[in-house]
């Protein structure tokens, strides 16, 4: 795994930390759609200095891919900070509902002065921030009931901010997903790029995935070994991350040539299967108080 990975993430962070600025006083609110499965690795340290004192929603995408026993978790964590948090999936229609009362009830005393001034009709205006490939087009196709967002499952295809009118009263302004210039802690990089925050064709996949290999075996040894049919996990403790990785690639048959693992298959479908929760519903960051629990 090269030692910087940052210098494989966009530079676009300056031009779009200048475009939420000049566009945040044309919103009422800022909804922050973070990723289910790392939701300390997919929020912008930099949005808060960002905002200022605009009021913030902050919403997890994804969620049916992310352990619901964690996600519990950190909804009590957001909700011990002061704020709550919304877990929704576009594809079941989880929660969507949940989203307008939240903006609504953050907004309450602007409201109530819009009505007190005869202007309770008034549409409310949000802006959606985050990183790329983290369901922001899903969460706008899915409340304005169209495809007006376009959305593929990969990184960068939201280039340029775009309004988008809803039929729940809040007009959406979505802007370009984008990544920080600067990691504190490495494995934020890493869980990035695991979850597709980054696209593949500049990553090495097979560094990557040997470090999902890591993750899974911290954070769910069990579903890893039901899903390729390891066994009991200790009997590879002394495994390094990649020899696991071998293993793994043999039990599916995964072979070249001279009985050699083949890694880029390997790779392929270990990621895939991650992604699309295939090895079980997994979220790779527990909350702070519950790390170690």
């Amino acid at each position: 795994m090269p030692s910087n990975i940052i210098q494989w993430f966009p530079g676009h962070m300056a031009k779009t930390r200048r475009l939420i600025t000049e566009c945040l006083p044309l919103v009422d609110i800022v909804i922050e759609v973070l990723d289910a499965r790392i939701p300390v690795s997919s929020h912008n340290p930099e949005l808060a200095k960002i905002i200022g004192q605009k009021p913030k929603l902050t919403v997890l995408s994804k969620a049916s891919l992310a352990d619901p026993a964690v996600s519990r978790l950190w909804r009590e964590y957001y909700r011990a900070g002061g704020s709550d948090a919304i877990f929704y999936d576009c594809r079941k229609s989880e929660n969507i509902s949940a989203i307008a009362p939240a903006v609504r009830e953050i907004l309450g005393e602007k409201l109530d002065r819009y009505e007190s001034k005869g202007m309770s009709g008034r549409r409310l205006k949000a802006m959606l921030v985050g990183i790329p490939n983290v369901g922001k087009s899903s969460l706008i196709n899915t409340l304005a009931s169209t495809n007006k967002a376009r959305v593929e499952d990969r990184p960068g295809v939201t280039l340029s901010k775009q309004w988008v009118t809803t039929s729940i009263g809040i007009d959406l302004l979505d802007m370009p997903g984008v990544l920080w210039p600067k990691f504190e802690d490495k494995e934020v990089g890493e869980n990035l790029a695991i979850t597709g925050a980054i696209k593949d064709d500049v990553l090495d996949l097979e560094q990557i995935a040997f470090l999902l290999v890591n993750r899974l075996r911290r954070t769910a040894p069990d579903k890893l070994s039901e899903r390729y049919k390891l066994g009991d996990m200790a009997q590879y403790a002394d495994l390094q991350d990649y020899e696991l990785f071998e293993v793994i690639g043999r039990k599916r048959g995964f072979l070249i040539s001279g009985g050699e693992v083949n890694y880029e298959r390997t790779a392929n479908m270990l990621l895939d299967e991650f992604r699309a929760a295939k090895i079980g519903r997994i979220t790779l960051e527990a909350p702070p108080e519950s790390k170690g629990s």
